[in-house]
């Protein structure tokens, strides 16, 4: 069996703006390149290895929003994590919560406007 979901690609406004949150938030460093005419900044793959993986992605056809599917980014340190995403100007829209024993969710506005979830183990 296989994780059904193998690339993401998140809308942005602003690339240059869009990077400099994901990267510090968190701690990625992202490549950038040009695929179809539309700029790209793709978060580290690991082949091979559990999840997916994706890319901000500008142009005409990528909308940020706050609706539509939900990306879970997880974080060893939920608080540690929504600290920085709050030093940078994101909005949060579902401060954490415990779900039982699989750990610790949040959801924030990131810098373009998207909703985005966060997930943290137990410590």
């Amino acid at each position: 069996m296989t994780n059904p979901v193998v690339h993401f690609e998140i809308p942005v406004e602003n690339m240059d703006r869009a990077v400099r949150f994901y990267e510090a938030v968190f701690g990625y460093r992202l490549r950038r390149e040009t695929v179809d005419g539309y700029a790209m900044a793709f978060f580290p793959r690991a082949d091979g290895g559990a999840g997916a993986s994706g890319a901000l992605a500008q142009g005409d056809v990528y909308k940020p929003a706050k609706t539509g599917p939900i990306l879970y980014f997880d974080v060893d340190d939920i608080d540690a994590t929504l600290a920085r995403a709050t030093a940078l100007g994101a909005t949060i829209l579902y401060p954490k919560k415990d779900i039982g024993e699989a750990g610790f969710v949040a959801e924030i506005e990131d810098s373009e406007g998207n909703r985005i979830a966060l997930s943290a183990p137990r410590d």
